[in-house]
């Protein structure tokens, strides 16, 4: 080993020490907020549930315009014009993000219409509701392809741009079931383990990138009709979180650029005991808890 590799790995716990005292204090620190005055939001899913909140406070807190995308005209007319109403300027599209082709070709009639956008929020997203061995295969792939290969298509659609302008935002509302999978919700915790990890390398990727940056939402169990059928063992220690809060939070992490947000910040804990606990520890927490579903619809937030 030359003299210069092993100074490197002498330096290294130095400098990883360093950068993990100086997160610190800057998270004790108030946050230095984005002005959303300039910004083009389109959120997926955006007509009902999580999208639908994320969209008003979005308008609410001063973004220029916003653009609403989903499956369903009805809930997005609906949004469109709730937003409108309060003097925001908003528009809708029709358009299916599990569908490459339909999202580029919306993508280019937003810029034509619209204009540049500059904030991604990657909400869409479905959930079968069923074991393996229960479900249906068309099913199965239906949400792979929303909740996954979606934001492929959407981000490779808007992302170039930012880029190119060296402003911009990508959202994704993941889901901490990603990390910590439940029985009954096998195609819904794949496809966010997925996500996670698409999230984790865009974020990576684009820290050389001025002006770009990510945000990866990570919920517990929300209380909105795709998880009607969602219940646990003690629901006053852990009640689900109001949409409205995740749309807070969501809007405020963009403001902030932070990276990673779990809700409630208990889930931090729950992470941490499974990078070390043994199985049969884990398999325990889980019988206590009494996580489960119990869904036979095919629901989502597109």
């Amino acid at each position: 080993m030359d003299l210069r590799s092993l100074g490197c790995i002498l330096v290294f716990p130095v400098q990883l020490l360093y950068y993990i005292v100086k997160a610190g204090v800057f998270s004790l620190l108030p946050s230095r907020r984005k002005d959303l005055a300039k910004e083009v939001v389109l959120i997926t899913g955006g007509g009902r549930g999580i999208g639908r909140h994320i969209a008003k406070e979005f308008a609410k807190q001063g973004a220029k315009k916003v653009i609403l995308w989903g499956r369903t005209d009805k809930c997005l007319k609906e949004t469109a014009e709730e937003i409108s109403l309060s003097g925001t300027e908003c528009h809708y599209f029709l358009c299916d993000v599990a569908n490459r082709e339909e999202v580029y070709k919306q993508a280019k009639v937003v810029r034509e219409k619209v204009g540049d956008v500059t904030i991604l929020v990657n909400n869409a997203a479905v959930v079968h509701g069923k074991s393996l061995i229960d479900s249906d295969d068309d099913a199965l792939l239906k949400s792979q392809h929303i909740n996954t290969m979606g934001q492929f298509w959407t981000t490779k659609a808007f992302l170039p741009r930012m880029l190119e302008l060296q402003h911009g935002h990508v959202v994704s509302v993941n889901s901490i079931l990603s990390q910590s999978p439940i029985p009954g919700a096998i195609d819904y915790c794949t496809s966010k383990a997925s996500s996670l990890a698409f999230m984790e390398s865009l974020t990576l990727g684009l820290l050389d990138c001025p002006g770009v940056g990510c945000t990866t939402m990570l919920p517990f169990h929300t209380n909105t009709e795709m998880f009607q059928g969602m219940r646990v063992r003690f629901p006053q220690l852990f009640p689900p979180l109001k949409p409205e809060t995740v749309a807070q939070r969501t809007v405020d992490a963009v403001k902030t650029d932070k990276a990673y947000v779990y809700l409630p910040w208990t889930m931090h804990v729950l992470v941490i005991l499974k990078s070390f606990m043994p199985q049969v520890a884990l398999e325990e927490i889980h019988k206590f808890s009494g996580s489960y579903t119990c869904m036979n619809t095919f629901k989502g937030r597109t």
